[in-house]
């Protein structure tokens, strides 16, 4: 019987302990840099942690990056596909930078390009793509809008304007 009586408090016990892990899958739209253990990157604050980082990779000549569906002025509605292009440099999943690697990013309304080695931040107008995603559903509000398709390396660090291509679409 006293076996019993200590049941309720394991119970407690392992509820109370839980780390609340058994989140959701994350839809496209969602970043996909939450997935990454190197989404602590984009907190890092010690600077001797920062100088042990490598630099971000070289850019391969000719690599580029742009928009297979959409083009500049389009019209489209809201939800839409949007299919991301890269050639000249390999497609992978973030959390480990590589040589000649990256994955994608969209920024909603954000300017042409991130600078260099700027680390792209993770809210509803930067979208990450770290699970190396080709293709995405985006739903905006009516009006203009630009998206500007970012590639960075496997931390999220931006490759800036050189691997940056953007559009101005109307979502009617």
């Amino acid at each position: 019987m006293r076996k019993i009586g200590l049941i309720p408090f394991l119970l407690l016990g392992m509820v109370a302990c839980n780390d609340g892990g058994s989140k959701t899958e994350e839809t496209a739209t969602d970043t996909a840099a939450a997935s990454s253990a190197m989404d602590t990157t984009h907190h890092v604050a010690d600077t001797a942690a920062m100088a042990e980082i490598a630099p971000v990779p070289e850019i391969p000549a000719g690599a580029k990056v742009f928009f297979k569906n959409l083009k500049n002025g389009q019209k489209i509605k809201s939800p839409f596909k949007v299919q991301m292009g890269v050639s000249g440099i390999a497609l992978d999943s973030a959390g480990v930078i590589k040589p000649a690697s990256g994955h994608h990013h969209i920024l909603i309304d954000n300017g042409d390009s991130l600078a260099l080695g700027t680390v792209v931040p993770k809210d509803s107008t930067h979208l990450h793509f770290g699970n190396a995603q080709k293709e995405a559903e985006l739903k905006l509000t009516p009006g203009e809008h630009k998206l500007t398709l970012q590639y960075a390396d496997g931390i999220h660090r931006s490759y800036g304007g050189k691997l940056a291509s953007s559009v101005t679409v109307t979502v009617q």
